[in-house]
């Protein structure tokens, strides 16, 4: 495993805006935290962007995603909606989290809950090359459900 250094900065004077931060040691992503001046209720069916408090600042070559977390989305139907998200290297807004609720009934966000998981990635460009036909293979177009059921 490899570690990098994001550094971060609040972004309100609020002692509840909380770090992100691995659960346990073995966890992939850092859940990121709610931040907000009062509980938010999410309708069935409905979505909302929910701010965390913190702006980061990645080094370039890695990108953070930002992904559902598990527990949310087995017990209440509450998920990321543009799973995952991507903040690039250069981005240094506020982090939000699009959260939608696929669930039967209303859910409360509150100051603090863990909302997300921040995962950070090794990034590679690709340079495009125009070319008259592409190499051949056994599936060649064969898309969605070319394998069957």
């Amino acid at each position: 495993m490899k570690d990098i250094e994001v550094s971060f900065r609040f972004l309100r004077d609020n002692s509840s805006v909380r770090v992100p931060a691995y659960q346990t040691p073995g966890a992939s992503g850092m859940d990121l935290h709610a931040s907000l001046e009062e509980p938010f209720t999410l309708s069935p069916g409905g979505f909302a962007m929910i701010p965390s408090g913190i702006a980061i600042s990645i080094p370039p070559g890695y990108e953070a995603q930002i992904r559902p977390r598990s527990g949310l989305a087995a017990r209440h139907g509450v998920t990321v909606l543009n799973a995952p998200g991507t903040i690039d290297s250069d981005y240094r807004g506020e982090i939000c989290v699009i959260m939608v609720n696929f669930g039967r009934e209303c859910f409360t966000i509150s100051d603090g809950d863990r909302i997300a998981q921040m995962i950070f990635s090794q990034v590679v460009n690709a340079k495009l090359v125009q070319c008259s036909s592409l190499d051949s293979t056994d599936r060649e177009d064969g898309g969605f459900g070319h394998t069957g059921i």
